[in-house]
């Protein structure tokens, strides 16, 4: 694939800021991004992530190129993504070792450890959280009151043309925060909303070294003053969250070998903290942006909800088997936000094949979400917003095969359901109660970025009670 990598321009590639920005961004959520030419005119996520079919079309649904000095396998499109990670998952199940995550915390955590340290922390951070609601009634309620204060909050910007982004942020941090941290924080919370800004901060990753590293390092503070906090006034016969539970299976001495100690508690709280945030709040980001740009689309969940639940009664997980197209346009959201486009990177546990090809042991590989959410022959208006993809004839909702925004396989977003949840609830109280629509000579646009995840570009909306 020589003519490949000379096509792509890697010459002009800056590969420390390259790999900073690599190994920060693995560390902080669930989602790889590769920059590309760095201050040139593009970037490696917008090459795979929306030009990867062009790619196929030369080279085929699987080829290779060099990322780094070492070979990287792209996997494109339904069919080969799912035989990679579902079909032959054990054989693509690894993370790839990162210097500065293992420098940081020893390939810990959960999100990019691998083999038996990987499965202990994966089933008890499931165990943990769903000993404390994840699934269950309590948790729909934390989301429930949450809804409310982020509907104040709405109501509070009085008609003015604002961004949304801050306030869906808090919210969906709360809930997350509520699992972890056994407590929520107020909107006003000074230390909360820095520790918000600097995660927000990913998204003009990559850039000097310094400060990427102060960045992590005042996340890293707010993580270990929760713990130290934990530890002050814990009572192991009575955890109040996560973090009470990791010292409880700690216990008097940590373990290191099995994965409990303090500095695996801070790498897992992280990956919990930053994947519980990041992903929900900018698919709901979205989700206004295309309700202000569908504005038909917004009048028809608007009338479900209506019909189901109501002006006055709250959501209720429950109102979602009854709300067909509400759902459908959520599902919907998730497949044009395409928010993950590129996956979280693998890497083979040993020598393998994919299709016709063979890959070694310890290859790179990247199963890309865009050509699964994008795929040609699996949707029928691929590159439109069409909630109609997730409905039959006669207007109930389907589910769709190629619809994995949260991954698939061994190593599918473990947050899934709790995301579920939040989406549903937070978008139907938001449109139970307001009518979205953009300021006055404004025109609404569906441009995004590239950063952290795939996001769209900053736009204010006003919001008007119904």
């Amino acid at each position: 694939m020589d003519a490949l990598y000379s096509l792509l321009g890697f010459e002009w590639l800056d590969t420390r800021s390259v790999l900073i920005y690599f190994c920060v961004f693995l560390l902080l959520i669930n989602c790889l991004h590769y920059p590309w030419m760095v201050g040139g005119t593009g970037d490696l996520q917008r090459s795979l992530a929306t030009e990867g079919w062009c790619f196929a079309e030369k080279y085929g649904n699987i080829f290779s190129l060099h990322v780094f000095g070492r070979r990287t396998v792209i996997v494109n499109g339904y069919k080969h993504v799912k035989e990679a990670l579902v079909e032959k998952g054990e054989d693509f199940m690894d993370r790839p070792s990162i210097p500065l995550i293992s420098e940081l915390f020893k390939n810990q955590g959960i999100v990019m450890s691998n083999g038996n340290p990987w499965k202990v922390q994966r089933r008890f951070a499931l165990h943990t959280l769903r000993n404390f609601g994840l699934g269950k009634k309590t948790m729909e309620r934390y989301i429930q009151q949450e809804s409310q204060y982020l509907t104040e909050a709405f109501a509070d910007q009085q008609g003015k043309a604002f961004n949304a982004q801050a306030l869906i942020n808090y919210v969906v941090s709360n809930i997350i925060c509520c699992l972890v941290f056994g407590s929520r924080y107020e909107y006003n919370d000074n230390l909360f909303a820095h520790i918000l800004h600097t995660q927000n901060a990913d998204k003009w990753l990559p850039g000097p070294q310094k400060k990427i590293f102060d960045l992590l390092q005042n996340i890293v503070e707010f993580v270990e003053i929760r713990i130290k906090e934990h530890k002050e006034d814990f009572d192991p016969s009575s955890p109040r969250d996560y973090i009470d539970s990791f010292l409880t299976e700690m216990g008097d001495k940590e373990d290191k070998d099995s994965g409990f100690d303090i500095l695996n508690l801070c790498a897992c709280t992280l990956d919990l903290f930053f994947a519980g945030t990041e992903t929900t709040t900018t698919t709901l980001h979205w989700g206004l942006l295309y309700m202000i740009y569908y504005p038909d689309i917004q009048g028809r969940v608007q009338a479900e909800i209506d019909a189901v639940i109501g002006p006055s009664r709250q959501p209720a997980v429950t109102d979602r088997e009854n709300m067909p197209y509400t759902d459908a346009v959520i599902h919907e959201i998730q497949r044009k936000g395409n928010i993950i486009p590129l996956n979280v990177a693998r890497m083979t546990t040993k020598d393998t094949t994919l299709d016709k090809y063979s890959i070694p042991k310890g290859t790179l590989v990247m199963a890309t979400l865009h050509s699964v959410l994008h795929d040609e022959s699996m949707w029928e208006t691929p590159h439109s917003f069409n909630p109609q993809h997730f409905l039959d004839q006669d207007g109930k909702f389907r589910k769709r095969e190629a619809f994995m925004p949260f991954s698939a396989g061994k190593r599918v977003c473990l947050g899934e359901q709790l995301a579920r949840m939040e989406l549903f609830l937070f978008f139907t109280s938001l449109l139970q109660r307001f009518k979205f629509s953009p300021p006055p000579g404004e025109k609404p646009s569906l441009e995004y970025k590239l950063g952290a995840t795939h996001y769209p570009k900053p736009y204010r909306l006003c919001v008007a009670q119904r």
